[in-house]
Protein backbone atom coordinates (compact mmCIF):
# COMPACT_ATOMS: atom_id res chain seq x y z
CA UNK A 1 0.00 0.00 0.00
CA UNK A 2 1.05 3.59 -0.59
CA UNK A 3 2.57 5.35 2.40
CA UNK A 4 0.27 7.78 4.19
CA UNK A 5 0.77 10.36 6.91
CA UNK A 6 -1.91 10.28 9.60
CA UNK A 7 -3.39 12.97 11.77
CA UNK A 8 -6.46 13.60 13.89
CA UNK A 9 -8.75 16.52 13.06
CA UNK A 10 -10.17 17.44 16.46
CA UNK A 11 -13.31 19.48 15.89
CA UNK A 12 -14.06 20.64 19.40
CA UNK A 13 -17.69 21.66 19.01
CA UNK A 14 -19.23 24.68 20.67
CA UNK A 15 -22.02 22.39 21.87
CA UNK A 16 -19.53 20.49 24.03
CA UNK A 17 -18.28 23.66 25.72
CA UNK A 18 -21.79 25.06 26.22
CA UNK A 19 -22.92 21.91 28.04
CA UNK A 20 -19.81 21.40 30.17
CA UNK A 21 -19.23 22.61 33.71
CA UNK A 22 -16.51 24.85 32.28
CA UNK A 23 -14.59 25.35 29.06
CA UNK A 24 -11.46 24.53 31.04
CA UNK A 25 -12.68 20.96 31.55
CA UNK A 26 -13.29 20.52 27.83
CA UNK A 27 -9.93 21.92 26.79
CA UNK A 28 -8.14 19.75 29.36
CA UNK A 29 -9.88 16.62 28.08
CA UNK A 30 -8.83 17.31 24.49
CA UNK A 31 -5.25 18.03 25.57
CA UNK A 32 -5.27 14.70 27.37
CA UNK A 33 -6.53 13.05 24.18
CA UNK A 34 -3.73 14.68 22.19
CA UNK A 35 -1.29 12.71 24.32
CA UNK A 36 -3.27 9.56 23.53
CA UNK A 37 -3.19 10.43 19.81
CA UNK A 38 0.58 10.74 19.96
CA UNK A 39 0.92 7.43 21.82
CA UNK A 40 -1.34 5.75 19.24
CA UNK A 41 1.12 6.55 16.46
CA UNK A 42 -0.43 9.55 14.73
CA UNK A 43 1.95 12.23 13.48
CA UNK A 44 -0.33 15.27 13.33
CA UNK A 45 -2.95 16.99 15.46
CA UNK A 46 -5.25 19.50 13.76
CA UNK A 47 -7.89 21.79 15.19
CA UNK A 48 -9.94 24.54 13.50
CA UNK A 49 -11.00 28.13 14.07
CA UNK A 50 -14.52 29.54 13.90
CA UNK A 51 -15.82 32.77 15.39
CA UNK A 52 -19.30 33.10 16.88
CA UNK A 53 -20.33 29.73 15.49
CA UNK A 54 -21.78 26.43 16.62
CA UNK A 55 -19.22 24.64 14.45
CA UNK A 56 -16.07 25.01 16.53
CA UNK A 57 -15.07 26.15 20.01
CA UNK A 58 -11.37 26.85 19.47
CA UNK A 59 -11.58 30.60 18.92
CA UNK A 60 -7.89 31.19 19.81
CA UNK A 61 -6.04 28.32 18.11
CA UNK A 62 -2.52 29.56 18.82
CA UNK A 63 -3.16 29.55 22.55
CA UNK A 64 -4.80 26.13 22.55
CA UNK A 65 -2.10 24.53 20.40
CA UNK A 66 0.60 25.96 22.64
CA UNK A 67 -1.01 24.11 25.55
CA UNK A 68 -1.07 20.95 23.43
CA UNK A 69 2.58 21.50 22.52
CA UNK A 70 3.60 21.64 26.17
CA UNK A 71 1.86 18.32 26.81
CA UNK A 72 3.21 16.37 23.83
CA UNK A 73 6.62 15.65 22.38
CA UNK A 74 6.34 14.59 18.74
CA UNK A 75 2.92 15.57 17.36
CA UNK A 76 2.98 18.17 14.65
CA UNK A 77 0.41 20.83 15.48
CA UNK A 78 -1.75 22.94 13.22
CA UNK A 79 -5.07 24.65 12.66
CA UNK A 80 -7.01 23.78 9.55
CA UNK A 81 -7.78 26.63 9.30
CA UNK A 82 -6.75 29.89 10.86
CA UNK A 83 -9.35 32.27 9.38
CA UNK A 84 -7.08 34.90 7.86
CA UNK A 85 -9.51 37.87 7.72
CA UNK A 86 -10.05 37.68 11.49
CA UNK A 87 -6.37 38.30 12.26
CA UNK A 88 -3.82 41.06 11.95
CA UNK A 89 -1.42 39.18 9.63
CA UNK A 90 1.74 40.40 11.35
CA UNK A 91 0.37 39.37 14.74
CA UNK A 92 -0.70 35.99 13.35
CA UNK A 93 2.74 35.41 11.82
CA UNK A 94 4.32 36.14 15.20
CA UNK A 95 1.88 33.90 17.10
CA UNK A 96 2.46 30.92 14.82
CA UNK A 97 6.23 31.49 14.90
CA UNK A 98 6.09 31.56 18.69
CA UNK A 99 4.09 28.30 18.66
CA UNK A 100 6.83 26.90 16.44
CA UNK A 101 9.46 27.79 19.06
CA UNK A 102 7.47 26.56 22.04
CA UNK A 103 6.91 23.24 20.26
CA UNK A 104 10.53 23.06 19.05
CA UNK A 105 9.60 23.14 15.39
CA UNK A 106 6.28 21.29 15.26
CA UNK A 107 3.96 24.01 13.92
CA UNK A 108 1.95 23.63 10.71
CA UNK A 109 0.17 26.67 9.27
CA UNK A 110 -3.24 25.97 7.74
CA UNK A 111 -4.66 29.04 6.01
CA UNK A 112 -8.14 29.82 4.79
CA UNK A 113 -10.67 32.64 4.64
CA UNK A 114 -13.91 31.22 6.05
CA UNK A 115 -17.21 30.44 4.36
CA UNK A 116 -19.90 31.58 6.82
CA UNK A 117 -21.31 35.06 6.26
CA UNK A 118 -22.72 35.48 9.76
CA UNK A 119 -19.27 35.23 11.36
CA UNK A 120 -18.16 38.29 9.38
CA UNK A 121 -21.36 40.23 10.10
CA UNK A 122 -20.87 39.70 13.83
CA UNK A 123 -17.41 41.24 13.63
CA UNK A 124 -18.51 44.16 11.46
CA UNK A 125 -16.61 42.84 8.45
CA UNK A 126 -17.53 42.56 4.80
CA UNK A 127 -17.93 38.88 3.92
CA UNK A 128 -17.24 39.61 0.26
CA UNK A 129 -13.82 41.14 0.97
CA UNK A 130 -12.47 37.93 2.44
CA UNK A 131 -10.71 36.59 -0.66
CA UNK A 132 -8.76 39.79 -1.25
CA UNK A 133 -8.03 40.02 2.47
CA UNK A 134 -6.73 36.46 2.45
CA UNK A 135 -4.48 37.14 -0.54
CA UNK A 136 -2.97 40.19 1.15
CA UNK A 137 -2.61 38.38 4.46
CA UNK A 138 -0.62 35.56 2.86
CA UNK A 139 1.63 38.05 1.06
CA UNK A 140 2.35 39.65 4.42
CA UNK A 141 2.83 36.42 6.38
CA UNK A 142 5.32 35.11 3.83
CA UNK A 143 7.18 38.42 4.03
CA UNK A 144 7.02 38.30 7.83
CA UNK A 145 8.78 34.92 7.89
CA UNK A 146 11.50 36.07 5.49
CA UNK A 147 13.63 37.56 8.27
CA UNK A 148 13.28 41.11 6.97
CA UNK A 149 11.09 44.00 8.21
CA UNK A 150 7.75 44.18 6.43
CA UNK A 151 6.67 47.21 4.46
CA UNK A 152 3.35 46.64 2.74
CA UNK A 153 0.69 48.96 1.39
CA UNK A 154 -2.45 47.17 0.26
CA UNK A 155 -6.18 47.66 0.15
CA UNK A 156 -6.75 46.23 3.64
CA UNK A 157 -3.39 46.20 5.40
CA UNK A 158 -0.61 48.76 5.72
CA UNK A 159 2.69 48.23 7.48
CA UNK A 160 5.79 50.38 7.56
CA UNK A 161 8.96 48.45 8.37
CA UNK A 162 7.19 46.12 10.81
CA UNK A 163 9.82 44.18 12.77
CA UNK A 164 8.66 40.59 13.17
CA UNK A 165 9.93 38.53 16.09
CA UNK A 166 10.38 35.69 16.57
CA UNK A 167 11.19 34.24 13.23
CA UNK A 168 10.14 30.58 12.77
CA UNK A 169 12.10 27.87 14.54
CA UNK A 170 11.83 25.57 11.50
CA UNK A 171 14.15 26.06 8.58
CA UNK A 172 13.59 26.99 5.87
CA UNK A 173 10.09 27.77 7.14
CA UNK A 174 6.84 26.63 8.76
CA UNK A 175 4.88 24.43 6.31
CA UNK A 176 1.94 26.30 4.77
CA UNK A 177 -1.31 24.54 3.91
CA UNK A 178 -4.31 26.00 2.09
CA UNK A 179 -7.83 24.68 2.69
CA UNK A 180 -9.52 24.69 -0.71
CA UNK A 181 -13.05 24.19 -2.00
CA UNK A 182 -13.60 26.52 -4.96
CA UNK A 183 -11.77 26.47 -8.27
CA UNK A 184 -10.26 29.83 -7.35
CA UNK A 185 -8.88 28.49 -4.05
CA UNK A 186 -7.45 25.40 -5.76
CA UNK A 187 -5.65 27.60 -8.28
CA UNK A 188 -4.42 29.93 -5.51
CA UNK A 189 -2.90 27.05 -3.53
CA UNK A 190 -1.36 25.43 -6.60
CA UNK A 191 0.25 28.60 -7.93
CA UNK A 192 1.72 29.47 -4.54
CA UNK A 193 3.03 25.96 -4.02
CA UNK A 194 1.19 25.36 -0.75
CA UNK A 195 0.22 21.99 0.61
CA UNK A 196 -3.52 21.56 -0.04
CA UNK A 197 -6.39 20.30 2.13
CA UNK A 198 -9.98 19.23 1.53
CA UNK A 199 -12.74 17.96 3.80
CA UNK A 200 -16.33 18.21 2.53
CA UNK A 201 -16.83 16.96 -1.01
CA UNK A 202 -17.77 13.45 -2.11
CA UNK A 203 -15.06 11.11 -3.36
CA UNK A 204 -16.19 11.78 -6.94
CA UNK A 205 -15.67 15.52 -6.52
CA UNK A 206 -12.44 15.02 -4.60
CA UNK A 207 -10.97 12.99 -7.44
CA UNK A 208 -11.52 15.87 -9.86
CA UNK A 209 -10.38 18.62 -7.47
CA UNK A 210 -7.18 16.87 -6.41
CA UNK A 211 -6.33 16.20 -10.07
CA UNK A 212 -6.97 19.88 -10.89
CA UNK A 213 -4.63 20.97 -8.11
CA UNK A 214 -1.87 18.62 -9.30
CA UNK A 215 -2.23 19.84 -12.88
CA UNK A 216 -2.18 23.51 -11.88
CA UNK A 217 0.79 22.97 -9.57
CA UNK A 218 2.74 21.36 -12.42
CA UNK A 219 1.77 24.14 -14.83
CA UNK A 220 3.06 26.73 -12.37
CA UNK A 221 6.58 25.37 -12.89
CA UNK A 222 7.54 24.88 -9.24
CA UNK A 223 10.85 23.28 -8.41
CA UNK A 224 11.29 20.62 -5.78
CA UNK A 225 8.92 17.85 -4.61
CA UNK A 226 5.18 18.23 -4.98
CA UNK A 227 3.44 19.52 -1.82
CA UNK A 228 1.29 17.26 0.31
CA UNK A 229 -2.40 16.60 -0.28
CA UNK A 230 -4.66 16.35 2.79
CA UNK A 231 -8.04 14.68 3.07
CA UNK A 232 -10.21 14.73 6.19
CA UNK A 233 -12.99 12.22 6.76
CA UNK A 234 -15.20 11.22 9.67
CA UNK A 235 -13.86 7.92 11.02
CA UNK A 236 -15.04 5.32 13.46
CA UNK A 237 -13.38 1.95 14.03
CA UNK A 238 -14.66 -0.95 16.12
CA UNK A 239 -14.04 -4.68 16.26
CA UNK A 240 -16.60 -5.49 13.54
CA UNK A 241 -18.39 -3.62 10.78
CA UNK A 242 -21.73 -4.16 12.49
CA UNK A 243 -20.53 -2.85 15.84
CA UNK A 244 -18.85 0.19 14.25
CA UNK A 245 -22.10 1.15 12.52
CA UNK A 246 -24.16 0.51 15.63
CA UNK A 247 -21.90 2.79 17.66
CA UNK A 248 -21.45 5.58 15.12
CA UNK A 249 -24.66 5.99 13.11
CA UNK A 250 -26.76 8.07 15.50
CA UNK A 251 -23.85 10.38 16.32
CA UNK A 252 -22.95 10.92 12.67
CA UNK A 253 -26.54 11.73 11.74
CA UNK A 254 -26.78 14.59 14.24
CA UNK A 255 -23.22 15.87 14.06
CA UNK A 256 -23.66 18.53 11.35
CA UNK A 257 -26.51 20.32 13.11
CA UNK A 258 -25.63 19.86 16.77
CA UNK A 259 -25.92 23.23 18.50
CA UNK A 260 -27.18 24.97 15.36
CA UNK A 261 -29.79 26.85 17.39
CA UNK A 262 -27.01 29.01 18.87
CA UNK A 263 -26.82 30.80 15.52
CA UNK A 264 -30.31 30.15 14.17
CA UNK A 265 -32.07 31.83 17.12
CA UNK A 266 -29.87 34.94 17.14
CA UNK A 267 -30.89 38.19 15.45
CA UNK A 268 -28.09 37.95 12.91
CA UNK A 269 -28.87 34.31 12.22
CA UNK A 270 -26.87 32.92 9.30
CA UNK A 271 -26.98 36.19 7.40
CA UNK A 272 -28.98 36.76 4.23
CA UNK A 273 -28.97 33.06 3.33
CA UNK A 274 -30.06 30.24 5.69
CA UNK A 275 -27.00 28.26 4.64
CA UNK A 276 -24.69 31.12 5.61
CA UNK A 277 -23.24 31.60 2.11
CA UNK A 278 -24.54 35.13 1.58
CA UNK A 279 -25.47 36.00 -1.98
CA UNK A 280 -22.73 33.84 -3.47
CA UNK A 281 -24.09 31.16 -5.78
CA UNK A 282 -21.82 28.77 -7.66
CA UNK A 283 -22.07 25.18 -8.78
CA UNK A 284 -19.61 24.26 -6.04
CA UNK A 285 -21.69 25.95 -3.32
CA UNK A 286 -24.85 24.29 -4.60
CA UNK A 287 -23.14 20.90 -4.60
CA UNK A 288 -22.02 21.30 -0.99
CA UNK A 289 -25.58 22.28 -0.10
CA UNK A 290 -26.79 19.06 -1.71
CA UNK A 291 -24.22 17.08 0.25
CA UNK A 292 -25.36 18.53 3.58
CA UNK A 293 -29.02 17.88 2.72
CA UNK A 294 -28.37 14.27 1.77
CA UNK A 295 -26.17 13.71 4.81
CA UNK A 296 -29.05 14.77 7.05
CA UNK A 297 -31.27 12.07 5.49
CA UNK A 298 -29.11 9.01 5.10
CA UNK A 299 -26.21 7.34 6.90
CA UNK A 300 -25.61 5.29 3.76
CA UNK A 301 -25.04 8.53 1.81
CA UNK A 302 -22.12 9.27 4.14
CA UNK A 303 -20.64 5.82 3.57
CA UNK A 304 -21.33 5.43 -0.16
CA UNK A 305 -19.75 8.80 -0.99
CA UNK A 306 -16.69 8.41 1.21
CA UNK A 307 -17.73 11.16 3.62
CA UNK A 308 -17.38 8.77 6.55
CA UNK A 309 -15.27 5.64 6.91
CA UNK A 310 -16.85 3.30 9.44
CA UNK A 311 -16.04 -0.33 10.09
CA UNK A 312 -13.60 -2.90 11.39
CA UNK A 313 -9.86 -2.22 11.08
CA UNK A 314 -9.77 -4.42 7.97
CA UNK A 315 -12.65 -2.54 6.32
CA UNK A 316 -11.25 0.88 7.20
CA UNK A 317 -7.80 -0.10 5.90
CA UNK A 318 -9.26 -1.35 2.62
CA UNK A 319 -11.42 1.73 2.11
CA UNK A 320 -8.54 4.08 2.86
CA UNK A 321 -6.28 2.26 0.43
CA UNK A 322 -8.92 2.43 -2.31
CA UNK A 323 -9.63 6.09 -1.62
CA UNK A 324 -6.00 7.19 -1.57
CA UNK A 325 -5.34 5.31 -4.81
CA UNK A 326 -8.32 6.92 -6.51
CA UNK A 327 -8.07 10.48 -5.16
CA UNK A 328 -4.32 10.79 -4.71
CA UNK A 329 -4.01 12.16 -1.17
CA UNK A 330 -0.97 11.29 0.95
CA UNK A 331 -2.04 12.89 4.24
CA UNK A 332 -5.17 11.58 5.97
CA UNK A 333 -6.78 13.30 8.95
CA UNK A 334 -9.49 11.37 10.75
CA UNK A 335 -12.31 13.13 12.55
CA UNK A 336 -12.90 10.73 15.43
CA UNK A 337 -14.81 13.15 17.65
CA UNK A 338 -18.32 12.76 16.22
CA UNK A 339 -21.07 14.90 17.74
CA UNK A 340 -21.97 13.68 21.22
CA UNK A 341 -20.11 10.39 20.93
CA UNK A 342 -18.77 9.52 24.41
CA UNK A 343 -15.08 10.22 24.88
CA UNK A 344 -14.43 6.61 25.85
CA UNK A 345 -15.79 5.43 22.49
CA UNK A 346 -13.77 8.07 20.63
CA UNK A 347 -10.61 7.01 22.44
CA UNK A 348 -11.18 3.30 21.74
CA UNK A 349 -11.58 4.13 18.05
CA UNK A 350 -8.38 6.21 18.01
CA UNK A 351 -6.41 3.46 19.72
CA UNK A 352 -7.71 0.73 17.41
CA UNK A 353 -6.99 2.86 14.33
CA UNK A 354 -3.48 3.50 15.57
CA UNK A 355 -2.84 -0.15 16.36
CA UNK A 356 -4.38 -1.78 13.28
CA UNK A 357 -4.71 0.79 10.46
CA UNK A 358 -1.72 3.13 10.70
CA UNK A 359 0.92 0.35 10.42
CA UNK A 360 -0.64 -0.88 7.16
CA UNK A 361 0.44 2.35 5.44
CA UNK A 362 3.94 2.68 6.93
Amino acid sequence: MAKLEFGVWDQMQTYEVMHAASAADVYEKHIEQARLIEEAGFEYYWTLEHQGSYVGAVTCPSIFLTAVARNTEKLRLGTMIWQLPFHNPIRLAEEVAMLDHLSRGRAEFGAGIGVHEHEFIRWGMNFYDRQEMGDEAMDIIEMAWSGKPVTYHGKFYNFEEAIVEPQPYQKPNIPIWAAVHSARAIEFAAKRGYHMAQNIDTDDSMTTKFADWRRLWAEAGHSGPRPKQFLMRVVHVAATDALAREQAEAYIMEANTLGRELVATSQVGFGVNPRGTGTEDTADIRERGRIFRECSKSFDFWIDNGLAIVGSPETVTRKLAESSERIGFNHFAGKFHIGRMPHSMVEDSIKLFGKEVVPAFS
